[in-house]
């Protein structure tokens, strides 16, 4: 009884595979006819507003000048002070005098 299901099932793929591969291909040439060219309208231009600076652009006044070079000594300060303190712990032995 097995084998009979097994060769209807094995029977029914080979008719399913045989209709598949029996597609066809169509080919076609086309010719057309030109018609009437149409042209779009140009685009409209945009042009843009210059870009809004953000952030600091340049001293204004003396005020701001001198805060900003207060602001980089500081900086420089701590830097100098780091360098040293990173000498300092390289050469423990040396105590400065």
């Amino acid at each position: 009884m097995n084998k009979k299901i097994l060769g209807a099932a094995l029977g029914l793929a080979v008719l399913a595979a045989s209709s598949a591969a029996s597609a066809h291909v169509d080919v076609a040439i086309g010719l057309g006819v030109p018609g009437p060219v149409v042209y779009a309208p140009a685009p409209p231009v945009y042009v843009a507003p210059a870009p809004v600076p953000v952030g600091y652009v340049g001293y204004e006044d003396w005020r701001t000048r001198q805060w900003h070079e207060r602001e980089w000594r500081e900086r420089q300060w701590r830097r100098d002070e780091w360098r040293e303190h990173e000498w300092r712990e390289r050469h423990d032995g040396w105590r400065g005098y």
